[in-house]
């Protein structure tokens, strides 16, 4: 067979296995159990809280897309102290829920210019160019698409963002769960800790059976199903060497916080060292 047909046939299939992991996770996001879960969420992250101290003087004159919202989780936080404020997510109930959050919320949030819509990070064509100042997306939410998908989302976001706009968002780290896979790390002194972890290792493992240890040290990224609500998520993994050669086309600037300190990471030279389960990375529009 010519590699033309090869090719004939075989993209249309990548192409459905592509949406159908898309798809799983948006009917995941529209869960009524999941939706709860997110709804009641209220802190910020470390390199959250972070972003917000070094912007908060320039936060009151900025106009920001804050995208996956969920139940609101950084709305709160963010949408009274911006000069106009979006929040997008692309599950319905998630931003009815948001909505209802905030309506019945002591100090209406309709003292700032507020809105929250039902949109796909993929397709923001209801946002013209150039227009926002700051846009976050938080909770690896960027993670839960396919790579072609991912790419797509970082073109709209550098579409609607004014040149000079802040891109704060988070992802998860291949080097991290690399390290759930490694058995010998899963072994300590304490042995409730251990069980823990090798049944963790178990089901890693019965949930991706095509990872091995070879692609974990080799591959730039990986999609793997994790713990995350009960391994019903196909999750997007990926190295931070690999994620700054994703933005640089079109960011600059691009710096990268600690998820679990929230402080800036100095030593960029030495990325592959670095274990967290997820970074957050800040860089500028073109």
């Amino acid at each position: 067979m010519s590699l033309f047909l090869i090719l004939y046939f075989i993209t249309p299939n990548l192409f459905k296995l592509f949406n159908l992991m898309s798809d799983k996770n948006k009917k995941t996001y529209s869960r009524s159990n999941i939706v709860r879960y997110y709804k009641q969420l209220s802190m910020l992250q470390p390199a959250e809280k972070t972003i917000l101290e070094l912007f908060q003087d320039r936060l009151p004159t900025m106009k920001m897309l804050d995208i996956g919202i969920g139940g609101g989780r950084t709305t709160q936080h963010f949408g009274t102290v911006t000069a106009e404020y979006t929040g997008i997510d692309y599950s319905t109930e998630m931003i009815a829920a948001c909505q209802q959050k905030f309506a019945n919320s002591p100090q209406p949030m309709s003292l700032k210019p507020m809105s929250l819509k039902v949109v796909d990070a993929r397709d923001m064509s209801q946002f013209g160019d150039n227009y926002f100042d700051f846009i976050l997306f938080s909770f690896n939410g960027i993670d839960y698409v396919s790579h072609s998908d991912r790419l797509r989302v970082f073109q709209e976001i550098q579409r609607v963002g004014k040149s000079g706009c802040y891109f704060f968002f988070s992802s998860h780290n291949l080097q991290g769960i690399a390290r759930e896979f490694d058995f010998k790390k899963q072994i300590s002194l304490n042995l409730l800790k251990t069980y823990i972890n090798l049944v963790m290792l178990a089901l890693l493992k019965l949930f991706n059976p095509s990872v091995n240890r070879k692609k974990l040290e080799t591959y730039d990224y990986l999609i793997l199903k994790d713990e995350s609500h009960n391994f019903f998520l196909q999750t997007y993994y990926i190295r931070p060497t690999e994620q700054i050669k994703q933005l640089a086309p079109n960011f600059s600037n691009i710096e990268i916080y600690s998820w679990k300190t929230g402080q800036k990471i100095l030593d960029l030279d030495n990325l592959s060292a670095n274990s967290d389960m997820w970074l957050y990375y800040l860089c500028v529009i073109n």
